[in-house]
């Protein structure tokens, strides 16, 4: 398996598989929706768009980067996610760079997307498909986020086949300059609790693929085992 890693602002062509990895926090943050019982989780193109499916929808539920807003029910964090309950319901989510990742991506056949928690589960959905070539969107820091590389790193080995230790990947996360922004409060509507869970790998069991659903971008859990899974 080829694996090309790219920033969002590099992707040129459309991809046969796509992985877009946003460690801290947009798809730990999805994980743990899916976690607590959410039944799907739509990624939002603009916070505007996700204030009007929450006027269209009440009962679903919306989620964002930064502070706490009005029409908005949750932040983007796992630690203030994570005794939420969400049985069956949608998640709106919209965040700085891991929904504008897919997003890019969206007309790719498969679009997985991941960060340490799903890693694993990723990884083996990858396996059973086989693909010749994955493209890995690195989503943070204009494509060079070190918690976000690291993980799509550390995934495409898996992938490949190998059996890399994790360790070193998780370190290079766990140092990363999100890691210490999260750690030290600098961003808002974080808990420093977040950059730990961010960083438990195969927390879950299950990969997320995207995939449009009535003009939605719609993520879903998938297992590699499902013989449906993405």
């Amino acid at each position: 398996m080829k694996a090309r890693f790219l920033g969002i602002a590099e992707l040129t062509d459309v991809p046969d598989v796509a992985v877009v990895v946003d460690v801290m926090r947009a798809y730990t943050v999805a994980a743990w929706a899916f976690a607590r019982g959410a039944e799907r989780v739509v990624l939002a193109e603009s916070l505007e768009d996700a204030l009007a499916l929450k006027a269209r929808q009440p009962d679903w539920v919306t989620l964002k980067d930064g502070s706490p807003a009005p029409g908005f029910d949750l932040v983007n964090s796992p630690a203030l996610l994570r005794d939420t309950d969400l049985s069956g319901r949608t998640v709106v989510q919209k965040t700085t760079a891991g929904t504008v990742g897919a997003l890019a991506v969206k007309d790719a056949p498969l679009v997985l997307c991941a960060s340490f928690v799903v890693a694993e589960a990723t990884a083996g959905l990858l396996r059973a498909r086989a693909p010749r070539e994955v493209t890995f969107v690195v989503t943070g820091g204009s494509g060079r986020a070190e918690e976000d590389l690291a993980c799509a790193e550390y995934i495409a080995g898996r992938a490949g086949g190998d059996a890399p230790d994790a360790g070193p990947y998780l370190r290079r996360a766990a140092s990363s300059r999100s890691a210490a922004e999260l750690t030290q409060g600098v961003r808002e509507g974080s808990s420093p609790e977040d950059v730990a869970l961010c960083l438990e790998l195969d927390r879950f069991p299950y990969a997320m693929a995207a995939a449009v659903e009535d003009s939605l971008l719609v993520l879903r859990q998938v297992t590699p085992t499902d013989p449906h899974s993405a």
